[in-house]
């Protein structure tokens, strides 16, 4: 009976530890000056699950838009999500992206 419990305990320290939250931050990983867009990505892993906080993502892609020369940043909405590293069970990594478009252009491009 022993035996059942712990291993009944062990089952379940593994289901939990699946879902760990993990703060991610989101950073630049493309996007076009010409379009007034920026690509924002992050990555996770099989047993994360991320938590991204919203403001940090605008603050850096308003920070890509203002140094083109626009006022502003909105997201798309939505993601893209790609798996990164597959294997034979499914995908143990993958890539998150998000995209924002740049607004109120405040002086022309150069």
């Amino acid at each position: 009976m022993k035996h059942i419990i712990r291993f009944s305990s062990i089952v379940l320290a593994i289901l939990l530890l699946q879902g760990c939250a993990v703060q991610k931050q989101l950073i630049p990983t493309g996007g076009s000056r010409a379009d007034g867009t920026v690509k924002l990505s992050y990555e996770y892993g099989l047993f994360e699950a991320p938590k991204l906080d919203a403001q940090q993502g605008m603050n850096v892609a308003l920070q890509r838009c203002s140094a083109w020369g626009y006022s502003g940043a909105e997201p798309f909405g939505g993601s893209t999500q790609n798996c990164i590293n597959p294997t034979n069970n499914g995908c143990s990594r993958w890539l998150v992206s998000i995209e924002y478009q740049c607004s109120g252009a405040s002086h022309p491009l150069n």
